[in-house]
């Protein structure tokens, strides 16, 4: 893992933190496969009993770095590259729910749009700034929900308000979170850093066994769907917005401050 990620473990609870403050945490390939790789790890990793996952500076995640991804940094061998052609935000709720059988609290203290709220609602437990600004932001950019994010939004706060809050391409601060159930605690921006540790040392005083088999059963109740089978067909959806002609317009529209023109082709 390179820069762009920052772990720290302070007794057993394990911080991982996204680390792209010049771009508001947007994610590249090194970003989004160093996500992938550090909640693997903590899975495997007795001595890690909670996870807290956020960002720096004053972000989240603002999504997609829609400049480029970087260099691919895939970790497998070219064999498994080639094999495994579930893009790392098709791994976050693979990584975050079944890899990680530890409770993952998400400290949401910016703006999480896109692929960063996938994985904000992919965490298990979430603590939200009061000014955070939620926001799908799919439809800015001619793209359909991918990271999980049709399997854990409605999960969360229901199918129509899921249906509403996507294709409105709503934006919802703290409060309004709360209310929706994207979230379960809002605090005060300046809280935020020390309320998401507090609280996940708090849970780290249970039985890591409690805490790990409490969280393999909700999941499994929860899990009516083959999940993998659901995250490819999210891959396959926003590959074919984002090769169409309008959603080609949509992301040069939104590049260019202006509005898009759609031609349903």
């Amino acid at each position: 893992m390179g820069n762009e990620i920052q772990i720290e473990q302070q007794g057993h609870v394990r911080t991982i933190r996204l680390c792209r403050p010049e771009v508001k945490n947007a994610i590249n390939s090194a970003l989004g496969w160093g996500v992938v790789e550090a909640l693997q790890d903590a899975g495997r990793d007795d001595e890690v009993w909670v996870v807290a996952l956020t960002g720096t500076g004053d972000a989240f995640c603002a999504g997609l770095d829609l400049k480029g991804g970087g260099d691919d940094k895939h970790p497998g061998t070219p064999q498994g590259k080639y094999l495994d052609d579930l893009h790392w935000v098709g791994q976050f709720l693979l990584a975050t729910r079944e890899a990680c059988d530890k409770p993952v609290v998400a400290g949401i203290n910016g703006v999480a749009v896109g692929a960063g709220l996938s994985l904000a609602m992919a965490a298990d437990i979430r603590i939200v700034a009061r000014s955070a600004r939620l926001m799908a932001g799919y439809p800015r950019i001619g793209g359909s929900p991918d990271g999980g994010l049709t399997y854990t939004l409605p999960q969360a706060i229901g199918y129509e308000q899921a249906m509403r809050f996507m294709l409105e391409n709503r934006t919802v601060t703290g409060d309004e979170a709360v209310a929706l159930g994207m979230a379960g605690e809002v605090v005060d921006d300046d809280k935020l850093s020390a309320r998401l540790q507090e609280y996940c040392a708090m849970i780290a005083t249970r039985s890591p066994f409690t805490l790990r088999l409490t969280k393999r059963g909700i999941h499994r109740a929860t899990r009516s769907i083959d999940l993998e089978a659901q995250l490819r067909y999210e891959l396959a959806n926003i590959r074919m917005a984002f090769m169409s002609e309008d959603g080609r317009e949509a992301r040069a529209a939104f590049l260019e401050k202006r509005s898009p023109v759609f031609k349903g082709r």
